[in-house]
């Protein structure tokens, strides 16, 4: 079959994230702007092709202070790198309903391969007849591989932020014509 174009709901798609503080709990935050370009064939999701923008002005953690910090260039300095980029490069099935998709994530400058673990989570039609999918994701990035180097060492020998921050998303897409 051809390849269809999928559209992200937004209102009813997240991404978020969560980072150690102090190597003893987790700041979560998440992405409010964000959008995709996602061509798939339904019968064989492993020929897909995935683009996803994260505005990364649209950082919440919940604390207006630390999402200012985030913003400035200590860590995303979005005046000269506001967006993140994913590009999939390739998609292998590693069981029923299951995916590994590898890509390019352009983030602060650098552009990096990763992988993440894709589920499909079904198909349906909702209420007014349009065609829904969806996915979930889950991966992790090291803050250190992008140049986000910023951080604190504790008295006990840590550090104030940790290096690994673990991603987590959630896409409804509808299908397009």
């Amino acid at each position: 079959m051809a390849k269809s174009q999928w559209i992200v709901d937004a209102t009813h798609s997240s991404i978020d994230f969560s980072v150690k503080h102090m190597m003893i709990a987790k700041v979560k935050g998440s992405f409010h702007a964000f959008e995709a370009n996602i061509a798939a064939d339904a019968d064989d999701l492993t020929s897909a092709d995935i683009q996803l923008t994260i505005d990364l002005n649209s950082v919440d953690t919940r604390n207006k202070d630390r999402d200012a910090h985030l913003r400035t260039p200590d860590f995303f300095d979005i005046e000269k790198h506001p967006s993140l980029v994913f590009t999939s490069t390739a998609i292998t099935k590693t069981d029923d309903g299951e995916y590994s998709v590898v890509g390019d994530v352009s983030l602060h400058g650098v552009t990096r391969s990763e992988k993440f673990a894709v589920s499909f989570e079904g198909a349906g039609k909702d209420p007014w007849g349009n065609e829904k999918v969806g996915f979930s994701a889950t991966g992790s990035l090291k803050r250190s591989d992008y140049g986000l180097t910023y951080n604190a060492v504790l008295e006990t020998g840590g550090v104030l932020i940790g290096d690994e921050v673990k991603v987590s998303i959630d896409i409804e897409a509808a299908q397009q014509g």
